[in-house]
């Protein structure tokens, strides 16, 4: 039976009606958690019955607290050994997946989770690893190379757990997941989330999984975010830049991705919008993994206002609040169009999607419009007025701190240090983020360099840490 929001009764979305452990109960309040989303109420009462699970549902349903309480009251806590393994196609999404299940687990002593995604130096790796993890995050490629060389054992593993299925097999993970799927116990539970079901999909279910149920969250027109598209004519290539620009400082977006189809395009794009003074960073599968940390911290953090990057790369990114993207390529196929432009409205906002239109891009234009079954009109970009030629600067400078999760610092301790010893008022402070050996704060441009003076003589939770402004 596949269960549906149309043909399942979810009337009681109260996660007090679950047989949850009081911990995750009680860290409820705290989380702002009021009742389930219907890929919870789906699929959480399956999981806890130890069913294997495929579940349908998009990036930003609720899936990763649907599975992430399901793993943590099963896990044995007194047990330092792998229980669940949750594979994710991108370092991006597996730190993301990583701090849900930090903040779902928060009432419970003791849970490590640990992160084996690449880009991550191995030795790093090597050494949390000599102390077993309850739960690791991962990718399919990193993954496949701790089990190959021993240092990870899965042969406890009770859960395991394959995030945006489509998206890891669309990069060529097949192969990769299928041997650690082997290497893993017969006697486990398998979850399957996945944003479509491709044919390589349901073969891996059959051959892998054990009479799984299916559960699909239907979409609700309620639920589409409201998006205003408009199309701007642009003469040739060569007139791309000048359409791009004038975007820009017409609708003077605070934070926006511009999408490319190329890694080349965007490097390009990059250099032509920074030697015009926009604040701007990129984002492509040519970068190493430090440099793409930076650049996703940065634009988070609102310390920069522009993200170009390729598909590829933007796959897994948990962007709220955006409020515009900017096509300066056209996708191929409807379907990537939408899932580009998807990324602004949310969160009950009015979104923007900008396009520009070449007249080489008819075939790209026409697959657009037969899948939202409405005729472009292409604007001229001459009735645009411009106030301002200043690209407008982030309100927001992000620094980088020599101390993270290994000296046990915590967001609060950062906040403490610059609120209470530093003297920085409190909504001058952005976003923290604490990695491994390095965390970042964003502070306002006004109070920069208090912030900077009171590192290079403070201390952070008795830590001395070097700070290092980043650009």
């Amino acid at each position: 039976m596949t269960y549906t929001t149309s043909n399942t009764t979810t009337e009681d979305r109260s996660f007090a009606s679950l047989a949850l452990r009081e911990e995750l109960l009680n860290n409820f309040e705290f989380l702002g958690y009021n009742q389930m989303m219907p890929v919870q109420a789906l699929s959480l009462p399956l999981m806890l019955q130890e069913h294997d699970v495929i579940a349908q549902a998009k990036t930003g349903s609720g899936k990763t607290a649907a599975f992430g309480l399901a793993l943590l009251n099963r896990l044995n806590i007194q047990n330092y050994e792998v229980q669940a393994l949750i594979l994710c196609p991108t370092r991006e999404l597996a730190e993301q997946v990583c701090q849900a299940l930090r903040k779902l687990a928060r009432l419970l002593p003791n849970v490590k989770i640990l992160n084996l995604s690449g880009g991550i130096p191995i030795k790093v790796q090597l050494d949390s690893l000599k102390h077993s993890p309850h739960i690791v995050v991962g990718t399919p490629g990193r993954v496949q190379k701790h089990l190959d060389k021993g240092s990870l054992s899965v042969t406890t593993l009770q859960t395991l757990i394959l995030d945006e299925a489509d998206r890891m097999l669309d990069m060529g993970f097949f192969d990769a997941i299928s041997d650690i799927i082997k290497a893993c116990p017969k006697q486990r539970q398998t979850l399957l989330f996945s944003a479509t079901f491709p044919a390589e999909i349901k073969a891996l279910s059959k051959q892998f999984m054990k009479t799984p149920k299916t559960v699909v969250v239907e979409k609700d027109d309620s639920e589409v975010p409201d998006i205003e598209q408009i199309f701007y004519q642009a003469k040739n290539r060569a007139n791309k830049y000048a359409v791009l620009k004038t975007l820009l400082l017409h609708y003077k977006p605070s934070s926006t991705i511009i999408f490319c189809n190329t890694k080349e395009q965007t490097n390009q794009l990059l250099d032509t919008l920074l030697d015009d003074g926009f604040s701007a960073t990129a984002l492509n599968g040519d970068m190493e993994q430090v440099e793409r940390d930076v650049a996703m911290i940065r634009f988070k953090n609102q310390s920069c206002a522009i993200l170009v990057a390729t598909d590829v790369a933007a796959r897994g990114l948990d962007i709220k609040e955006l409020p515009a993207v900017i096509n300066y390529d056209l996708a191929f196929e409807h379907d990537v169009h939408i899932h580009r432009i998807g990324r602004t409205g949310r969160a009950g906002s009015k979104g923007l999607a900008l396009n520009i239109v070449t007249p080489a891009d008819v075939n790209r234009l026409t697959a657009i419009e037969d899948g939202l079954q409405e005729t472009a009109s292409l604007r001229n970009i001459a009735s645009l007025p411009i106030d301002d030629e200043m690209a407008p600067a982030p309100t927001m400078v992000t620094l980088r701190l020599n101390i993270g999760r290994k000296e046990k610092i915590r967001p609060g301790d950062i906040l403490g240090a610059l609120s209470k010893d530093a003297g920085l008022p409190g909504d001058s402070i952005g976003k923290i983020d604490i990695g491994a050996l390095y965390s970042y704060v964003a502070v306002h441009t006004d109070q920069v360099d208090k912030a900077v003076k009171y590192f290079r003589s403070g201390k952070v939770k008795n830590c001395k840490a070097s700070v290092k402004i980043l650009h």
